[in-house]
C-alpha cells in the first residue's frame, strides 16, 4: 500500500478512529492487524519472512537476557545470521552469483549456480536493520527483552514506518506500545503538518521531476550536456523530496496517533560539509552503521591511530552503499562519500584555518555550495542504471557535449520544476533558522498557517502528479 495512494487514505481515515475508539488493552492488536494488512497488500506471501525473523527475534532476546558468557554472544549471532541471512538472499543473491559467474569465467571455468527470479521484498533492508537493532541493544544491556510477543512484532510491523523507515531503536519505540495516547490536538495539529508537507513534497515535487529526470536517465546518451546537468540537479531534489516526503508521512501517521518517531532528515542541503551531510541525511541509517559498524571497527583497531578511523570509514560507507542496492554503482557511491568524509576528518585543521582566514558568510555558503556540487554528482552513479551509463552522464556532462544553454524543447518543464524546488528549498530555509520548524506552518498568526494550508493543498491539487508513483526508498 502505497501513502500517495486513495488505499492509504481510507486505511488511514478507518485505522485511526478505532484507535482512539478501542480501550488502550487492545489497541496494540488493531495496530499489529493493521500493519499486517498494510503489509500484505504489496506480495501477500511475503509477510512470512516477517514472521520467521520476528520469532526468531523474539527468542534470542529472551535467550540472551537469560544466559551468560559466550551463551549470550551465540544467541546474538544466531539472530544476526538469520537476519542477515534471509536479506543476503533476497536482496544479494543474484548480484554475488553474477559476479561469481564473472571472476570464474576469467580462469575459464562455469558457474552451474542458476539466476532466481527473486521479487524482492518491499522495505526488507529497513525491518531487518530494525530488528537486529533489538537483539544487539538486548546484547550490550541497553535494553530489556520484551516478553510480550504482540509487542514485539508490532515493533517490528508498526505499518507508518514498516517499508523505509524510519528505523527506530528498541529504547524509542517499544515503551510508547505501552503508553496510552489520547487524542489530542497538539499531536494532530503536529502530524496533520507533517502529513501535509509530505504530500507536498512528494506529489508535487518528487514524481513531477522524475518525470524528467527518468526520461533522461532512460538513455543519457542521447542528450545534451545541458540536459544532463538540469537531470543530475533535479534528481538530488527529487530523491529528497521523495526519501523526506515519505518520512514526513510516517512520522505524522504515526505523530496524530501519540507516537513519537525520531526525525531522518533535517535540511541537509544546508550542510557545509559532507560529514555534517550525513549528519542531516537518513539520519535513522547513519546513527545506525555509526554505532552497529564503525565505533565497533574503529574500537577494534584503535591501535591504528588515524588509520582506524579511515579503514572503519571507508567499509562503512561502502557497506552503507551496498544497503542501498545489490550494484556496483551503489558501492561506488557510498565509497565516494568514504572518500570525501575521510578527506575532511584528515583535513579538519587545515579547513579550520582556512576558515578563519575568510569571512565566514563566504565560507560557510561557498562550502555549502561544494558540498552540493560533490553531493549530486555522486547521485549519479545512485541513479545510472548502470555502470557504463554513469560514465556516459559524467563524461558527456564535462565534455560539454551539444548546445550548452539549449534545454531541447524542455524549457517550461525546467522553468515549473524550478520554482517546485524553490518552495522546497524556502520550506527547508524557513527550518533551517527556525530551530527546526517551518516559520510558515508554525507561524504565530493563524492566518498564516491558514494560508500556508491552502496553498499547500491547491498546489498539490492542482499540479500534484496523482499516478501512484512509488517511493524510490521501497525498492531498498
Amino acid at each position: 500500500m502505497l501513502f500517495n495512494s486513495l488505499h492509504f487514505v481510507v486505511f488511514f481515515l478507518v485505522v485511526t478512529p478505532l484507535y482512539f475508539i478501542l480501550p488502550h488493552k487492545f489497541r496494540w492488536i488493531l495496530l499489529l492487524t493493521a500493519s499486517c494488512y498494510f503489509y500484505m497488500t504489496f506480495i501477500p506471501i511475503y509477510i512470512l519472512i516477517l514472521i520467521f525473523t520476528i520469532i526468531v527475534d523474539y527468542f534470542a532476546g529472551i535467550l540472551i537476557e537469560k544466559s551468560e558468557g559466550r551463551e549470550r554472544k551465540f544467541y546474538l549471532i544466531i539472530s544476526l545470521v538469520a537476519n542477515i541471512g534471509v536479506l543476503a538472499f533476497f536482496k544479494y543473491f543474484n548480484f554475488l552469483n553474477e559476479n561469481l559467474t564473472l571472476l570464474m569465467g576469467e580462469f575459464g571455468l562455469s558457474n552451474v549456480v542458476p539466476y532466481l527470479s527473486i521479487i524482492l521484498p518491499v522495505g526488507l533492508s529497513f525491518h531487518t536493520f530494525q530488528a537486529m537493532s533489538y537483539t544487539i541493544e538486548v546484547y550490550r544491556g541497553n535494553q530489556s527483552a520484551e516478553k510480550h510477543f504482540g509487542i514485539y512484532s508490532l515493533y517490528v510491523m508498526f505499518y507508518p514506518q514498516l517499508v523505509a523507515g524510519p528505523i527506530e531503536r528498541p529504547q524509542n519505540l517499544l515503551h510508547q506500545f505501552y503508553e496510552k495516547h489520547p487524542i489530542t490536538y497538539e499531536n494532530f495539529s503536529i502530524g496533520f503538518k507533517m502529513i501535509l508537507w509530505g504530500f507536498f513534497q512528494k506529489l508535487v515535487v518528487a514524481d513531477r521531476l522524475s518525470i524528467f529526470v527518468s526520461a533522461v536517465y532512460q538513455n543519457p546518451g542521447a542528450y545534451s550536456s545541458s540536459m544532463l546537468l538540469v537531470a543530475i540537479l533535479f534528481f538530488a531534489f527529487q530523491i529528497y523530496a521523495d526519501f523526506a516526503g515519505y518520512s514526513n508521512i510516517a512520522l505524522g501517521t504515526a505523530r496524530v496517533m501519540g507516537f513519537k518517531l525520531m526525525t531522518n532528515f533535517n535540511t541537509p542541503f544546508f550542510s557545509t560539509s559532507v560529514t555534517e551531510y550525513w549528519r542531516r541525511w537518513h539520519i535513522s541509517l547513519n546513527t545506525w552503521f555509526s554505532d552497529y559498524l564503525f565505533t565497533p571497527i574503529m574500537i577494534a583497531n584503535r591501535d591504528w591511530g588515524k588509520a582506524a578511523v579511515v579503514f572503519a570509514l571507508m567499509i562503512t560507507f561502502g557497506l552503507s552503499g551496498l544497503w542501498h542496492g545489490a550494484g556496483w554503482t551503489y558501492i561506488v557511491y557510498g565509497l565516494l562519500h568514504g572518500v570525501a568524509v575521510t578527506y575532511e576528518f584528515l583535513t579538519k585543521k587545515f579547513r579550520k584555518k582556512l576558515s578563519k582566514a575568510i569571512p565566514a558568510v563566504i565560507y560557510s555558503n561557498l562550502s555549502m555550495l561544494l558540498v552540493f556540487i560533490y553531493v549530486c554528482l555522486t547521485w549519479v552513479f545512485f541513479r545510472a542504471q548502470s555502470f557504463s551509463d554513469a560514465l556516459i552522464v559524467l563524461k558527456r556532462l564535462f565534455a560539454f557535449q551539444g548546445s550548452f544553454f539549449v534545454f531541447d524543447n524542455n524549457l517550461g518543464v525546467i522553468i515549473y520544476s524550478l520554482v517546485a524546488i524553490a518552495i522546497l528549498l524556502a520550506y527547508d530555509l524557513s527550518v533551517h533558522l527556525n530551530h527546526g520548524k517551518s516559520y510558515f506552518l508554525y507561524h504565530k498568526s493563524a492566518t498564516v498557517r491558514m494560508a500556508t494550508y491552502c496553498f499547500i493543498l491547491v498546489t498539490i491539487v492542482l499540479i500534484g502528479v496523482f499516478d501512484g508513483g512509488q517511493f524510490i526508498y521501497f525498492k531498498f
